[in-house]
Order: C-alpha cells, then structure tokens, then sequence
C-alpha cells in the first residue's frame, strides 16, 4: 500500500496529520505525525526487516514528523497518544512469501508482500513461489480478522472464490454462501462482539475452495471492483479481502 508525498505545512496550515498520509480514519486520522511516532515504527521495522523500509511507512512517517517539526507544530521529543495504543510490525506467511502489515493504533496503515527469507529463486527445473486466491484469503484471516463480515467482505470472497474455481456457481457451504449467511445475520446484530468476523470465514481458506489458483493481476481487479461497489463508502478495508488479494498479485508478477 502506497503512501502520499507528505506536503510541507506552514506556520499558518495544518499539521501533517495520520489522514494526509495513510488510509485511516477515526480519532488516529486527526493525529499530527510526530518526531517520536516515527522513531517507533522506524525500531519496530528494524526488528522484522533488519533495517528501515527505503520508501517504506516509517520514511513517510519521518518525512513528515521532520516537517511538522520545522514548522514548529510539534517537538523533537513530541509523540501522539495515538503510540501508546501500539506501532507494530507483524509478518504472516504463506507458501515462498510473507506478507508484512504494519499498523498505528490497530489501523493498518502498510502492507506489502515479500519473499520468504531463503526462498528459492526461480531457475531452470524450480517451481516458483507464488500465492494462491486460498492462501490469500488465508492471509486476509490474520491482517483483518477482527472485522465483522459484511456485504462488501462477502462479494470480495464470491469474486474470489468465483475466480478460484472457474465456476459462477455459488456452492452450498462453500466460503461464498457462509460468507453471505454471516454479512446477512451481522447486519441484525447490534454487538460487534456478537457477530461472525473475518476470520470464521476465512481460515483454512484454500481447503474449503473446491479449486484454486495462483492469484493474477485479474484476479485482484475482479476481487476489487466487487468489494468497492458493495461499500458503503467505496472504499476497501484496509488489510482485508481486495487488499490481500492486491498484495499477493503484485508479489507474484514479481516472481513470474
């Protein structure tokens, strides 16, 4: 997931906000970027890659934290209380990748698909590394499990399972169908607690398909288009089914 250019505030503007930035929302978007906010997403890429992204989310955070700070918004040792809610880092794998999401405050604000350490290369005689629609959602089950299902989340995961398999028959019990029959009941439930999440649904993914296949650039569009039209804000979530599906495609054109 791409950041903007962060633009650089004069004394009279705003400051750099979460929002101008990354696809947030809620109270974490109204933040100023902060000297200390960056320092933490900085140490905890560190951990999972051995070093500062270049390009990456703890750049753009520092890009515009410095910016803020010039222009006398906030201090060197200022933080937002957006950073007491946690800055992490997290991989989850998948056959030859991981998928890398990085989050502020619980909201995902990068993602990006790579290698697994000591995957091997493609050469003469090798089977390439790369990610199946099943495995794909499988990954959309850690980044954005917490998330009630939807009629946006389940028209994303017809239009996969629809792709996966080659057929546009929904099949009984099969991801599709639970996936509406759990959008359908949460839309009835008050309690978020109460309602069925993403990761019901989606874990185990790939040996609930009744076919599957490495995830191309079609793929993504088709899963895409379904979960934007079917959003109340024509928007995707953030880590969840399109995104994932995004992430695994541009991984494999990658590797092929």
């Amino acid at each position: 997931m791409s950041q903007e250019q962060p633009r650089r505030p004069q004394q009279d503007e705003d400051p750099i906000r979460y929002g101008d930035v990354f696809n947030v929302s809620g109270d974490l978007a109204s933040k100023s970027i902060a000297p200390e906010d960056a320092n933490l997403m900085q140490s905890a890429e560190t951990m999972v890659f051995g070093q500062t992204q270049k390009g990456g989310v703890a750049a753009a955070m520092q890009s515009a934290a410095t910016l803020n700070e010039r222009a006398g918004i906030v201090g060197h040792r200022d933080a937002t209380d957006a950073t007491a809610q946690g800055v992490t880092v997290t991989e989850t794998q998948v056959p030859g990748a991981r998928i890398i999401t990085e989050k502020v405050a619980g909201q995902i604000v990068g993602q990006s698909v790579q290698p697994s350490p000591g995957a091997v290369g493609l050469t003469a005689g090798t089977v390439q590394n790369v990610i199946t629609i099943g495995e794909a959602l499988e990954a959309a089950a850690h980044t954005a499990g917490n998330k009630p299902v939807d009629q946006s989340d389940a028209a994303a995961i017809q239009a996969a399972e629809v792709r996966a398999t080659g057929s546009n028959v929904i099949i009984p019990g099969g991801l599709a169908a639970t996936a509406q029959s759990a959008a359908s009941c949460n839309a009835t439930e008050n309690r978020d607690e109460d309602k069925v999440k993403l990761t019901d649904i989606l874990t185990g993914a790939s040996a609930n398909l009744a076919a599957d296949k490495v995830v191309t650039r079609a793929d993504a569009e088709g899963v895409a288009s379904a979960e934007l039209r079917n959003s109340p804000n024509l928007s995707m979530y953030s880590g969840g089914v399109a995104e994932t599906i995004i992430a695994a495609a541009r991984f494999n054109e990658n590797d092929i």
